[in-house]
């Protein structure tokens, strides 16, 4: 058996590290390609197809061609998490990704034999490869930091589409990685200077009962973030979604981002000034523990088990922190 993780790549199965991508790839040119990104909870995976719906969505906006029908797609991801599963440790978790390019430009097909088609990748790797620290953030939180980089508006670039055209994301990370302290995330706003989302995640505000989030106008309309929703309406709190200033995020009780891989995390400071008490407030704990409840797993207590096991990642950078040298 191979010791390799396995990836699905253009219709053959490759060990991982030899997974390649031509040169000639619109994906490398434009950074022309749409992702998704997914997880489990105790091996099954959560809202596998809601990622499949935003990437076929975001194949439609940009005229790339379907490369499979989402139903094969979607098999396509357990064949390869079956593949993939006597590899991964008894507590691991699937996090698949999901890739797909319009392939190499027209004016190389020649060296393609005129032929061009989409390209597509799946491939499976350990949760606790994106996770690995975080356990901190339970007792410390997040310092979000607002970067002089701006949100692209969706009337320039629709940030609604996930795709790996994110350098304006980069430029933030490597701006608030000069910002003192180690807990450090940007958080972006838009030209009229609203608060609209993080490098990879959404945000959130508390206020009283009120769980208050950006307008989804010009933010990526996360999966987890369409999660707490109704995380919060099963709790009996009011979800609001309007705009919101760095002032409101000042005056707020309690902020909290989501993201797939870590689903709730607090944040407890903007711009290193406290937000309500400074600490990991008790509405967020109390939507990150009922989401556990509802997948059957305790979400914080598997990320500091994996901490505890020891961290995986070496200090370079991440998609939520530039790690400089």
């Amino acid at each position: 058996m191979s010791k390799s993780r396995i990836v699905y790549l253009n219709g053959t199965y490759v060990p991982e590290n030899e997974a390649r991508i031509s040169i000639f790839d619109s994906a490398l040119m434009f950074g022309d390609m749409v992702f998704e990104m997914t997880r489990s909870f105790n091996k099954k995976q959560f809202k596998l197809r809601e990622h499949l719906d935003r990437l076929y969505i975001g194949l439609k906006i940009l005229r790339i061609p379907e490369p499979m029908s989402k139903s094969d797609l979607e098999k396509k991801c357990h064949e390869v998490i079956e593949i993939n599963e006597p590899m991964f440790t008894d507590d691991d978790e699937h996090r698949i990704m999901v890739n797909v390019s319009r392939g190499p430009l027209g004016i190389y097909a020649p060296m393609f034999g005129g032929k061009i088609e989409s390209t597509i990748v799946v491939a499976d790797i350990p949760l606790r490869m994106t996770v690995a620290g975080f356990s901190k953030f339970y007792d410390q939180g997040i310092n979000c930091v607002i970067p002089s980089q701006r949100s692209i508006p969706a009337h320039l670039m629709e940030p609604k589409i996930k795709n790996r055209s994110r350098m304006w994301y980069q430029m933030a990370n490597i701006e608030v990685s000069q910002y003192e302290g180690d807990n450090n995330w940007a958080l972006l706003i838009d030209p009229d200077g609203f608060i609209t989302e993080g490098t990879g995640d959404n945000f959130f505000i508390i206020e009283g009962n009120k769980i208050i989030s950006p307008e989804g106008r010009n933010i990526l309309r996360g999966i987890s973030r369409d999660y707490t929703k109704q995380v919060t309406k099963e709790l009996g709190y009011e979800y609001i979604e309007k705009n919101i200033e760095p002032y409101d995020v000042y005056c707020a009780d309690e902020a909290f981002i989501t993201g797939t891989p870590f689903c709730i995390m607090p944040v407890t400071s903007l711009n290193s000034v406290p937000i309500g008490t400074g600490k990991f407030g008790q509405i967020t704990k109390k939507l990150l523990d009922h989401w556990s409840s509802n997948v059957g797993l305790d979400i914080e207590g598997q990320i500091r088990s994996w901490d505890k096991a020891g961290s995986l990642r070496p200090d370079k950078p991440t998609p939520y922190q530039f790690k400089p040298k």
